[in-house]
């Protein structure tokens, strides 16, 4: 991008600051080669008491040889922290914010919603949710970034920041065969409830919230509750952003 651009039409790109995953990448490495520690010294103190569980595993490792056990423990749980670290930045969300565009990116893939279709955005919990002009979510993604610097990035290329969800009332939990939903919504619901339970699939959730979208209807969840509400047809209003 030109960098004679005025600062307000440059994208502002809002993360968790830099230093938080330099400190994970050190943090659990070292707490999980302290557990690898651990370890060695509970397998010790368990084979001291004949009453105690797991006697089986624990002997095995009071068993091998020294150092060599404690040196391979705490290098597992080390690498095991690296991974947890890994996993924390891999899984992260980064906001771009510009006037034509809005980029949300996590797990290596980026979303990008055109600016003129978002109505306004706001954090419901920890989601940012970006709204159509039809009342509609185009966007749904949980985030740890500061609250303040999102606001201040949406306000910045003038789009509207709420408070909270205007819609929130609307929203009523879903039950097998609720009626009032669009044909076929019953049956994605079901099939999301069984992605959002144990040992469900994540990304199959949110495909099943695609498909229901473009039925029209949209889904917020609680604790692996489903809620719905009913977007409103599309007036052909514009965003209400400033020009």
């Amino acid at each position: 991008m030109d960098l004679g651009e005025p600062a307000a039409r440059r994208p502002t790109v809002v993360a968790e600051p830099t230093w938080v995953f330099a400190l994970l990448w050190v943090a659990f490495p070292l707490l999980g080669a302290g557990a690898g520690w651990l370890v060695r010294l509970a397998a010790d103190w368990l084979v001291s008491l004949p009453w105690a569980p797991m006697q089986g595993p624990a002997e095995l490792v009071s068993s091998l040889p020294e150092p060599h056990v404690t040196i391979g423990l705490v290098a597992l749980g080390a690498l095991a922290g690296l991974v947890v670290a890994f996993l924390a930045r891999h899984e992260s969300l980064t906001v771009e914010v510009a006037r034509d565009r809005v980029v949300l990116a996590r797990k290596g893939a980026a979303h990008e919603v055109p600016g003129e279709s978002v109505a306004a955005a706001f954090l419901d919990g920890k989601d940012l949710v970006l709204l159509g002009s039809d009342t509609g979510e185009l966007a749904r993604e949980s985030s740890d970034v500061d609250a303040e610097r999102l606001a201040a990035a949406f306000r910045e290329h003038r789009y509207r920041w709420l408070d909270d969800d205007p819609y929130r009332e609307e929203f009523r939990r879903w039950v097998p065969d609720t009626p009032g939903l669009p044909a076929g919504a019953n049956a994605l619901f079901t099939a999301r409830e069984r992605a959002l339970g144990r040992g469900g699939s994540e990304e199959d959730a949110r495909e099943l919230r695609d498909e229901l979208a473009k039925l029209g209807v949209v889904v917020r969840d609680a604790e692996k509750r489903q809620y719905w509400r009913l977007a409103r047809p599309d007036t052909g209003g514009t965003s209400e952003r400033e020009r």
